[in-house]
């Protein structure tokens, strides 16, 4: 005797399968991020150059698309000799950066030794104040620092700068190599049209605020350490070009940048001529022109686009300078800048876009 089948209600077999419980995404997501944090934490070496070169590969590839544009009578610019002119225009530019750092970094070393001195006797009257057991104990520990050491030590590392200058020419090369086959690879990964034409508009507006971003740091940066060169020329402070030149480099550091700017030209004077007032003077003649352009000049040239929060902002640069060092202090904004949009783009992680913004206002965050 056979048994009759039972009868299955439509209700019961179109019902959806059994997910897994969200304690489960809640751990694989947790374990991904542990394994990401593991990855960026070894890989660092070759992760940080290449973070670098794509920063720059994007910047490059919006130069050659203006040079491609630009027209001598009928006649343009072929894509193959802007792309050779830009690429090799760069790898120059890169080259002479890292000249310029080691001659400074070597010119610092040449004078530690006539310097330590009388940075020991401007320490102990930084400390007078305090009492004679003060500024004994400052001078006890400043001669444990070895000035001369530690700068040899950072001339040393010349060599470490140039293996990762080389690096992200390297990158920089093979990633327009890449180029012509992008379009064909995004087509390809992603087949799907609408999901393809999100993915294109999430990918530009990080393109246009990153270089944003960039282009207008460096226009104020370099207007910075134009001014200051000139104001420590003028009051005869030694070691313009290295200072002007960390000037420069530290204005790419948000909020303690502009400090550490400020502060290291007001010591260099204090050592240099032993008292107080030229100090002074350096420190507020400095801090000044930091504080119009840094706050004046500056959020009216970058506008909206950027719109971080403070708080967020100093969080990612203690955790990618604990992570990649200096260079990660110069990479924290973009990255955050890329996080904020992605996060924006994303239902689930919206909240997240939102906490790292100033205002929780996501409009100029690329968002559709």
């Amino acid at each position: 005797m056979q048994e009759e089948p039972q009868h299955i209600s439509p209700a019961r077999r179109d019902a959806p399968a059994p997910q897994a419980p969200r304690p489960i995404y809640w751990l694989l997501g947790l374990v991904a991020t542990a394994l990401a944090l593991v990855a960026i934490v070894i890989g660092r070496e070759f992760l940080a150059p290449l973070a670098v070169a794509i920063l720059l590969f994007s910047l490059i590839s919006a130069l050659i698309d203006l040079a491609r544009h630009f027209r001598i009578g009928s006649l343009a610019i072929p894509n193959w000799v802007a792309t050779l002119t830009v690429s090799l225009l760069t790898a120059a530019a890169l080259m002479v950066l890292f000249g310029l750092l080691s001659a400074q970094i070597n010119a610092a070393v040449a004078t530690a030794s006539d310097y330590t001195d009388r940075a020991e006797q401007a320490i102990s009257a930084l400390f007078a104040w305090l009492g004679e057991d003060a500024a004994a104990a400052a001078q006890a520990a400043f001669r444990d620092i070895d000035l001369g050491d530690n700068l040899r030590l950072l001339a040393g590392s010349a060599g470490g700068l140039l293996i990762s200058t080389i690096l992200v020419i390297l990158y920089i090369g093979f990633l327009f190599a890449e180029r012509p086959h992008f379009a064909a690879k995004f087509e390809k990964l992603f087949p799907d049209p609408d999901r393809a034409n999100r993915l294109r508009h999430i990918l530009g507006a990080i393109g246009r605020s990153v270089r944003h971003y960039v282009l207008v740091k460096t226009a104020v940066s370099l207007t910075t350490a134009g001014v200051v060169y000139v104001i420590l020329l003028l009051l005869g402070i030694d070691f313009a070009e290295p200072i002007a030149t960390l000037t420069f480099f530290f204005n790419f550091i948000p909020n303690i940048g502009s400090i550490a700017a400020s502060l290291l030209p007001a010591m260099v004077a204090l050592v240099q001529f032993g008292d107080w007032p030229m100090a002074l003077i350096v420190l507020f003649g400095v801090g000044a022109i930091q504080f119009s352009i840094g706050n004046i000049i500056e959020p009216m040239l970058m506008g909206r686009a950027l719109h971080l929060s403070s708080l967020a902002i100093i969080l990612s640069l203690t955790f990618w300078g604990a992570v990649w060092g200096v260079v990660g202090l110069f990479l924290a904004v973009p990255i955050m800048v890329v996080v904020m949009i992605v996060c924006a783009h994303v239902p689930g992680l919206k909240p997240v876009a939102i906490l790292l913004s100033r205002d929780g206002d996501l409009n100029e965050s690329g968002e559709s």
